[in-house]
């Protein structure tokens, strides 16, 4: 049985991480010894590092314990892992093709202005900005 000081020191994490888990739900409560302290079985390592993993993933603390629960139903949570990742690729493509049309608007306003001449009405603040359009 591991304190929660050598479980945080085995896998990297901190106390109030592992502490964060176990209040959502990701790892299981642990035994408490006479004084109070938890006292975690060694298998909760690689649960620890599975979550870790995941979270480089980006994947949320409930889309982990979405995963973790039906694995610890006895189903094989790949299916479902499958989707999140697509999920996630469909939300970072989406981030990009925004990404990539601000910067195209940010490009245009930069090149009106470098642009000489007068501005035709005057403007409320700065035209620059006040030229823009936006898809």
């Amino acid at each position: 049985m591991l304190t929660i000081g050598d479980l945080a020191a085995r896998t990297g994490l901190t106390a109030k991480a592992i502490r964060l888990y176990e209040t959502q739900g990701l790892i299981q409560s642990p035994a408490r010894s006479p004084a109070g302290y938890r006292l975690y079985p060694d298998d909760a390592i690689p649960v620890l590092a599975f979550i870790r993993q995941a979270q480089t993933l980006d994947l949320s603390l409930k889309e982990i314990k979405d995963i973790l629960d039906l694995h610890r139903g006895g189903e094989q949570p790949c299916a479902l892992v499958v989707g999140l990742l697509d999920q996630h690729l469909e939300d970072i493509d989406r981030r990009v093709a925004d990404l990539q049309a601000l910067r195209e608007t940010l490009q245009q306003a930069r090149e009106r202005a470098d642009q000489t001449g007068e501005p035709k009405a005057s403007p409320a603040v700065c035209r620059i900005i006040e030229g823009v359009t936006t898809a």
